[in-house]
């Protein structure tokens, strides 16, 4: 087996997480902050800042925009596709702003240019690195059963303690949940009953509807930035009177432009990065307002859809909904089993600490990897696939740590990413090479912000609140606050 050297490295390291959880601080919800969740709404809760469980919003027609002030030219507009007024720059620098449609080639010309044999898995290299994350997430668990009979969860005493484990745990976990999500789409091996088999398991055991989630994932894939069909972290539509941007606003009046910032921050990265994952799986909370309210583990959605021909589970795909609840039923009684027996402390600190943690580098990824405050989404008369895979965003996840641990951990999930948005059936072995070959071939197309990581999250909880529609593009609104969101 081929276990990487970087193996052994990877688990001593990734204890390293515990001092970077400011990476998981902040930004925006999409949704409307008025809309009631049964008797209570998080307007209630956060005093009208952004509830990510609202019902989505139809995308309103956006107002006419103001005529410039020539003499006020930003130094930056001359390379720029758009007006810039209020938009503040990543590391990107406005990169994705100053393409235009011609600009992006065809699928078959991209493809053509990533060597064949990455299109190809490997099953006994796949199962070599899910052994690396099996093993490491197994001896993860047992240094924490042996740490139940020094530390006893039940006590707030050792909360410290049992926080620090999940986060380990947690990170080191989430490499199997990046196996299972290269299960679901194709590119962990050619045996499809191992490969489903694989996965299933996998996601089961993380409370995810494996084929509900390989149904939804590939709508994202396929609609990636888009303003209606989009799937995840799809935009808020900024309104006049009330929604995210009132919500920051008013932060912003009553504590200052740096402490209300900072405010609105905490609040978006708790909302996202704990609240997030299971809203998206129960609500399809962030997802675009096309297919309505939808639910991962019931086949049919929860209100109308905009666009009924659009479903999130049409046809024989409603079978395989309940066919994934049946892992999702399985894995929860075996948790109240163990709860009952052992007590809510135990399954906490061995279980749901660690479940939590996986759950927000999942959102941390996701989020990170289509969003940034100068990376515009599109309407439906603007987008297409290609154009979406190219507004990925690939970051320096090798460098969270001075080994690149977490990074090998997590099988280069987020540093090769637009290039797993292009072809999802590459596996993560070979993205790099396919990276390389998109990055050489088409570099003015290729997104890479260098940012290191927490400045990045940090800058999207505070930045990414709504979109106003400028030209043929959705672009995220900042005017005042851009000195404050340009770090």
């Amino acid at each position: 087996m081929f276990i990487s050297s970087k193996s052994v490295a990877a688990l001593s390291v990734a204890a390293s997480l515990v001092s970077s959880t400011s990476a998981f601080a902040p930004k925006s919800s999409t949704t409307s902050t008025s809309t009631k969740v049964g008797a209570a709404t998080l307007a209630d809760a956060f005093g009208g800042i952004t509830n990510p469980f609202a019902p989505k919003q139809q995308v309103p027609t956006p107002p006419p925009q103001a005529p410039q002030n020539d003499n006020d030219e930003d130094p930056r507009k001359g390379a720029m596709a758009i007006d810039i007024d209020g938009i503040a720059f990543s590391g990107l620098n406005g990169k994705a702003l100053s393409l235009n449609p011609e600009d992006f080639p065809l699928a078959k010309d991209i493809r053509a240019v990533i060597p064949e044999e990455c299109f190809e898995p490997e099953t006994e290299k796949s199962l070599g690195y899910l052994s690396v994350s099996v093993l490491g997430t197994a001896l993860c668990t047992a240094i924490g059963v042996n740490m139940l009979s020094v530390f006893n969860p039940d006590s707030l005493w050792t909360l410290p303690i049992w926080t620090a484990y999940s986060a380990v745990t947690g990170t080191v976990a989430m490499g199997l949940w990046v196996l299972a999500h290269e299960c679901g789409h194709g590119g962990f091996s050619k045996n499809k009953q191992l490969q489903d088999a694989v996965g299933y398991i996998i996601h089961s055991i993380m409370l995810v509807p494996y084929y509900s989630w390989q149904r939804s994932h590939a709508v994202h894939h396929q609609y990636t930035n888009h303003m209606e069909l989009g799937e995840t972290h799809v935009p808020e539509p900024i309104s006049a009177e009330d929604g995210s941007l009132a919500g920051r606003a008013a932060l912003v009046n009553a504590l200052g432009k740096e402490d209300g910032l900072k405010a609105w921050g905490v609040i978006q990265g708790f909302l996202h990065l704990i609240v997030g994952w299971p809203a998206y799986l129960l609500i399809g909370a962030t997802g675009g307002p096309a297919r309505g309210m939808t639910n991962h583990y019931y086949a049919d959605p929860l209100t109308t859809p905009d666009q009924p021909k659009k479903e999130l589970f049409p046809g024989n795909w409603k079978e395989k909904v309940y066919k994934s609840d049946i892992g999702i039923a399985a894995v929860l009684g075996i948790v109240a089993a163990w709860t009952a027996c052992n007590g809510v402390g135990q399954m906490m600190a061995l279980y749901g600490g660690p479940l939590i943690v996986v759950n927000a580098w999942l959102v941390a990824y996701t989020w990170l990897q289509h969003s940034d405050v100068d990376v515009p989404h599109f309407g439906e008369d603007d987008h297409n696939f290609v154009k979406g895979a190219l507004h990925t965003i690939d970051r320096p996840y090798d460098k969270l740590d001075p080994w690149g641990a977490i990074d090998f951990l997590h099988h280069k999930i987020g540093t090769t990413h637009v290039a797993h948005h292009f072809d999802s059936s590459i596996p993560h072995y070979k993205a790099q090479v396919a990276t390389d070959a998109i990055k050489e071939k088409f570099p003015e197309l290729y997104l890479y912000d260098p940012t290191p990581i927490p400045e990045a999250l940090w800058r999207v909880c505070k930045g990414c609140t709504a979109v106003e529609k400028r030209g043929d593009r959705w672009v995220w609104k900042n005017d005042g606050l851009e000195e404050q969101l340009e770090v």
